[in-house]
């Protein structure tokens, strides 16, 4: 037995929710592999490593001249929207602070029940949006309220989420268009969540049609890898030229977290830095599904999994036993 084969029996053994892993190193792929009856094209719903991906629609947007800055204020973006009486921290808040997680929210945790029952979910979120402790510069990780960024490309471009992934990221990476999928109950929303068979190509959306920023996309390791690849190196794939390389370096710039319960991790614009040294990065989602970029080997991993909630030790398990292997 070689040492793949002792790998694919490990993850069996061990790691059961693992459907596909997919590796490049030098920009050339070196492994790739199956488990739970998936096959290479299917797809997971990779929860939040979503959020990568909206940081670099964001970047393009920059790129684009469609959103001016990530200093922007939140607000300049819904001129319509109706501040709540007493409501002053919000006029304060920018993009920044939304990608990298210290903007202030006037709840505990995340309000799915709040937002996702709502007619517009980025207007429920602006209306969590504040607070009376100003803007304090904590670490404040969310995901649903994460809608407003969703909100904010969609006025900035006129196009839906998932259009504007098509378009300006997904189809020149050479991943399969993507559709918007919407819950028609809270059952449905749930079930989207946690089922463990394999999914489309979609992205799950609010009522407007706007896909969710914080969670909700469905790709397979494959794709995932090619996210990694054009972080990799720096905004190109294959020769194309699809976002700045000033933006990858913005967006993977260490920020300091200051609490015990991210296992000692920065954070950057809606990626996390693994090794603030080493420059080593990832999307990292709910039950264990992560791009893993690592620089300094010019490497590239992408797991991809069913749900299976608390895995915490995805990237360690990568480090471990996938990264020496290739």
């Amino acid at each position: 037995m070689d040492r793949t084969d002792e790998l694919h029996e490990l993850i069996r053994e061990k790691e059961k929710n693992i459907c596909q892993i997919v590796a490049y190193k030098n920009n050339r792929k070196v492994y790739t592999d199956c488990w739970n009856d998936y096959q290479e094209n299917d797809c997971v719903h990779i929860m939040s490593a979503t959020k990568s991906v909206i940081a670099l629609l964001i970047g393009i947007a920059i790129d684009r001249g469609q959103i001016e800055s990530v200093e922007d204020k939140v607000l300049k973006y819904f001129p319509e929207y109706k501040v709540k009486r007493g409501e002053k921290t919000i006029y304060d808040i920018t993009i920044k602070h939304l990608l990298t997680m210290r903007a202030p929210y006037k709840c505990k945790g995340d309000p799915w029940t709040k937002v996702c029952i709502s007619e517009n979910w980025t207007n429920t979120s602006l209306d969590l949006l504040g607070g009376r402790k100003g803007l304090t510069d904590e670490f404040n990780y969310q995901t649903v309220c994460l809608h407003i960024l969703s909100g904010i490309l969609y006025k900035a471009t006129g196009m839906l989420t998932v259009d504007y992934a098509n378009e300006y990221l997904f189809e020149p990476l050479g991943i399969q268009k993507h559709v918007n999928y919407t819950a028609k109950s809270a059952e449905e929303h749930k079930a989207f969540t946690i089922e463990k068979t394999p999914k489309g190509n979609v992205w799950f959306a609010d009522p407007q049609g706007l896909g969710t920023p914080g969670y909700g996309l469905c790709m397979s390791a494959e794709d995932m890898a090619r996210i990694g690849l054009l972080c990799l190196n720096k905004g190109r794939y294959e020769e194309k030229r699809i976002v700045s390389s000033k933006w990858i370096e913005e967006m993977t710039r260490p920020r300091h977290v200051d609490s015990k319960y991210f296992r000692g991790m920065d954070y950057g614009y809606l990626w996390w830095i693994i090794d603030r040294e080493k420059q080593i990065y990832a999307a990292i989602g709910n039950s264990g599904n992560v791009i893993y970029v690592n620089p300094e080997k010019n490497i590239v991993i992408a797991v991809a999994s069913y749900f299976k909630p608390t895995v915490f030790d995805r990237v360690d398990f990568i480090q471990k036993y996938i990264e020496p292997l290739i």
